[in-house]
Formats: structure tokens, C-alpha cells, sequence
């Protein structure tokens, strides 16, 4: 309480901020002023040695007064002198700063997690003979001979490799990209049966040859139409077709890095690819697993504040990351895999089935946002429209015409910046205060 020149009194209603789960909240609180109840003034004993002055009796009965007034308002906004029912009315001349209505409406709560715009993981085209490759009894894939050759062409970064088009030239011959899961691990030649074999008439068939059944056989009419491609190819007609002639992977490629250079020799690694489609990677925490699942949507937003929905397409093996202190503090123990200090996350893939809603991002950095629960039909306000009790729990300052009314509410799930609430005398339609 505070004195102006005017001689009326202030009195300044503290604001406190509390925590809600669901998200930030700072809510209003409503003003409570301390007094004795009895609504009259406390006579004070005069001082010693006599009577007291009627100047300071004056004074002290002003100041009673305007106290009994200051407190009595006080306690009409907030309740002090409200009944037993929850509900508290006063006059509102001039009404909260901003109202809002209570909606039924649908609330969603969500996690929200960093991911990356791409092209996805890369993986690396070795040539033939090198660690790893197909011919080494490897995963990877490589061409135009045992580890020899001169590099004489190599794709740009960013390229698109399409069945059939050269994916680098060795010796001037072309190695072209075909669509399959079957590496070509062996030679094949008249004779020959078995998925591979299948993979090749397929690529054969889809590149115009004719004259021979695609099936898992490897006759001489399937000779032929190789003989035919491989003069396309600039290679020597042989008909039968060896490892590294050709890479095979599941469809068109995009070039990420290339790692040789024309006039290299072939080995090693001879560039890195990724699919052609952009998409999403995000590392889910293991806590968050159960949000994704395979063929569920997903709010992405781009770096220019846009969203775009994205459907879940792949779901890794959880994999954690240990610190490099656990080993060394683990004194030789021998722990099982996974003890612990670790971050468990899940690796998993989304893409945005309209691409041209990315616009012009190759790679950027993206919040993804998985629903985690969904309410349906609730009556909801905005969270700002929150006040909290001083003696705990929630109101909501509803507006009755030229009066307002603290009513009691019970909260439920948070989104959107909206809040559930249920409680005596709030349904559809019903205006609450809220701040500008």
C-alpha cells in the first residue's frame, strides 16, 4: 500500500507463475489483500503522558478508512468475500483486457524432435577387388575388372543415374546401373539358373531386348540380347556377362560425392550414393518409439516456418550412444552391451509424398512433430486465459455482461496453445478474459 499526493491509497496485487505439463504457462493470479475481518477500525492506546491529539486522531481514522475501502475491493475482485460455491462476482466497468470463447474442438499434445532434409544415407560404390566389394565376398559392388583401369568418365555431384546409364566409364567402357537385390556376385553364361539370372532378363527386357523368357534360366537366347547390350556398351561381344560389368542397386541413383577422378586408377572407393528422393531422418529417442509407426504422419517444418506432412516410411534398430568415460569407469568388468550410461535412439525415415511442397531444400534442418495423444470433442480456452489459485488449482475469469466470475476448472491435455478444461458453469460458447 502506497500514499499518493492526492491522498488516496494504492495497493499493488502480486502475480505469480506456475508450471503446467503440456507446456509454458505463466498465469495469471488473482489478487488477495490480508485484513482483520472486522471491517471497523482497531482502536490504538494513546501514548504515555497524555491525551491524544484530535490532529492525529483525524489522520489515523482517513487512513483506517481507506484501508477498509482498498481491502474491501480487493477482496470483491479475488473472492475474499464470495460464498462457499467456487464462483466469485464484481463488477467489471471497464471488463478484462481481451475475451475469448470456450471452444469444443479436437486437442492434439505432441513431441517435437530435430531432423535433417536429405537424400538419406549414402553408400559407398567400391570397385572391384577392393575391401568390401562383391568380388572381394563383400557388400559392396564395383566394375570394369579386378581393381584395374584408368578412370576415363565420372558423373557430377548431384546426379541422377537411371537403369542402363553409366554410372562411371574404366578404359572408356561403361559400367551401367541395373535394378535389382541381386548383386552380380559371379559370370554368368549359358547354363546358368537362379535369381540372379533373373534379375538380369529383367533389366534386359526393360532396356528393349528381346528374344529370350525372363525367367531364372540362362539359355542362348538370353546370350544373344547380351551380346546386343554389350555392343551398345563398347565391350567385346561375349555373351556372358562378368562381376563388376555392371552395379545393381534397388532403383535410379543420385550421385553424392564422387571419390575418383578421370585418370585415377580404379580402386577403393569410386563415389558415394544415395536414393533420389528427399527425405527425413530423425534419431527418435527410445522413450518417444511408440509415436512412430510405419505409414503414420508427421508435421514437418521447414527452415522458412512452413509445414508439410510426412508419412513414416522406415523404422531402424535402436542404437545407442555410449560415453567414452563408461568403459573406462566400468573398471574391467565386462559389462553386458547396452549397461549403462547410454542415449538410445531409434533411426527413422519420413518422406514428404508431395516433394514440391519441400520447394527448393536439398539439405536443411527440420523439427519434426509426432502426435502423441489425441482428444476429440473438448471444451478447451486458450492457456493464457489460466489463473492459478493462490491455494492451488486453476480459474478461468468469466464474463456475465458488465460482471465478471472466477469459476474453478480442472485442466486436461494441453496443444496448440489451447488447454482442455471442464468445470461448473463452463460450456461452448462461454467468454472468459484473456490478456492482449
Amino acid at each position: 500500500m502506497t500514499g499518493r499526493e492526492d491522498g488516496a491509497v494504492e495497493t499493488a496485487a502480486p502475480e505469480s507463475a506456475a508450471d503446467v505439463p503440456g507446456g509454458e504457462l505463466e498465469p495469471r493470479t488473482a489478487a488477495l489483500a490480508s485484513f482483520d475481518g472486522n471491517g471497523g477500525a482497531v482502536e490504538q492506546p494513546p501514548p504515555e503522558g497524555g491525551r491524544p491529539r484530535r490532529r492525529g486522531m483525524r489522520i489515523a481514522l482517513i487512513v483506517a478508512c481507506a484501508v477498509v475501502v482498498t481491502v474491501a475491493a480487493a477482496g470483491a475482485a479475488t473472492g475474499v468475500f464470495g460464498g462457499g460455491d467456487g464462483k466469485t462476482e464484481a463488477t467489471a466497468p471497464s471488463g478484462p483486457p481481451a475475451t475469448a470463447k470456450v471452444k469444443r474442438t479436437t486437442l492434439t499434445s505432441s513431441q517435437t524432435v530435430d531432423g535433417q532434409l536429405g537424400y538419406g544415407d549414402t553408400a559407398a560404390v567400391q570397385a572391384p577387388g577392393s575391401p568390401g566389394s562383391a568380388q572381394s565376398g563383400g557388400s559392396g559392388q564395383g566394375g570394369g575388372g579386378a581393381g584395374s583401369g584408368i578412370v576415363t568418365w565420372m558423373p557430377s555431384d548431384g546426379d541422377t543415374i537411371t537403369r542402363g546409364q553409366p554410372v562411371y566409364k574404366v578404359d572408356q567402357r561403361s559400367v551401367p546401373l541395373l535394378y535389382g537385390s541381386v548383386p552380380l556376385y559371379r559370370t554368368l553364361k549359358p547354363g546358368d539358373s537362379g535369381s540372379d539370372v533373373k534379375m538380369l532378363e529383367k533389366n534386359l527386357r526393360a532396356l528393349g531386348y528381346r528374344g529370350f523368357t525372363v525367367d531364372d534360366t540362362y539359355d542362348y537366347g538370353t546370350a544373344a540380347a547380351v551380346q546386343k547390350w554389350q555392343d551398345k556398351l563398347g565391350r567385346s561381344q561375349t555373351g556372358e556377362v562378368r562381376v563388376g560389368d555392371a552395379l545393381v542397386a534397388a532403383g535410379a541413383r543420385r550421385v553424392a560425392k564422387g571419390e575418383l577422378a578421370v585418370g585415377d586408377t580404379l580402386a577403393g572407393d569410386v563415389l558415394t550414393w544415395t536414393g533420389t528422393d528427399r527425405v527425413i531422418s530423425v534419431d527418435l529417442p527410445v522413450q518417444y518409439a511408440d509415436l512412430s509407426k510405419k505409414g503414420g504422419a508427421a508435421t514437418v517444418t521447414l527452415p522458412d516456418n512452413t509445414t508439410v506432412t510426412a508419412v513414416v516410411t522406415d523404422i531402424g534398430t535402436p542404437t545407442s550412444s555410449k560415453d567414452s568415460s563408461d568403459s573406462s569407469s566400468a573398471g574391467g568388468s565386462g559389462g553386458s552391451p547396452g549397461s549403462g550410461s547410454s542415449n538410445a535412439t531409434v533411426p527413422v525415415e519420413l518422406k514428404v509424398e508431395d516433394a514440391e511442397k519441400i520447394g527448393a531444400y536439398q539439405a536443411a534442418s527440420v523439427s519434426v512433430e509426432f502426435a502423441s495423444e489425441t482428444r476429440a470433442d473438448v471444451l478447451a480456452v486458450p492457456i493464457s486465459a489460466l489463473f492459478a489459485l493462490p491455494g492451488g488449482g486453476y480459474a478461468v475469469e468469466v464474463v456475465t455482461g458488465a460482471k465478471t466470475e472466477y469459476r474453478d476448472v480442472k485442466l486436461g491435455t494441453f496443444g496448440n496453445g489451447m488447454v482442455e478444461v471442464s468445470g461448473t458453469g463452463i460450456t461452448a460458447g462461454t467468454v472468459v478474459g484473456v490478456p492482449k
